[in-house]
């Protein structure tokens, strides 16, 4: 199999060259969005898109562009249940100086005009790597999802469960 290339302009995003994604920057832009207002985004598939064991399975090739102020990361999603088909392509623009998230934008998915669960599952993926990061650890992350390899390289992926008392 080819190489995969990335696109021009842009550059393989590593745990290093990240921008930085807050709790507070993830939920004026959710709240702000009339995308992910709806019925359907506030309940179940936001909760489902958004966890980390679907995220960080299913995101591949992650690369971001700066401009100013303005930061381009695009990626491509693994589909969740028919995993060797087309990836989904996602696209997250956000202003690094304003802290401020600008849109998010899966191109490929018939609910993308609504808002979908690939643009949460990215957000999301894109926030748990500002919470994590070492001085001393630079992770790439300009390679295959895990979840697209189910059924040739492993067998299945095995999902956290987690209960939580109100």
């Amino acid at each position: 199999m080819p190489r995969r290339k990335v696109d021009p302009g842009f550059s393989e995003a590593r745990s290093d060259n990240l921008p930085r994604v807050d709790a507070f920057m993830v939920a004026s832009y959710l709240a702000s969005h009339s995308d992910f207002v709806s019925a359907e985004m506030k309940g179940a598939k936001a909760n489902l898109s958004g966890r980390k064991s679907y995220g960080d399975a299913a995101i591949e090739f992650v690369q971001l562009k700066l401009h100013g102020s303005i930061c381009t990361l695009k990626c491509l999603i693994c589909p969740e249940h028919r995993v060797h088909n087309k990836s989904y392509r996602v696209t997250l623009v956000l202003n690094i100086v304003d802290e401020e998230i600008l849109s998010t934008q899966c191109h490929d998915c018939a609910a993308s005009l609504g808002g979908c669960k690939h643009a949460i599952a990215f957000l999301m993926w894109l926030h748990r790597r500002s919470e994590e990061p070492l001085p001393t650890d630079v992770e790439c992350y300009w390679r295959k999802s895990v979840l697209s390899q189910v059924g040739s390289s492993i067998k299945f992926i095995r999902e956290e469960h987690h209960v939580t008392i109100s």
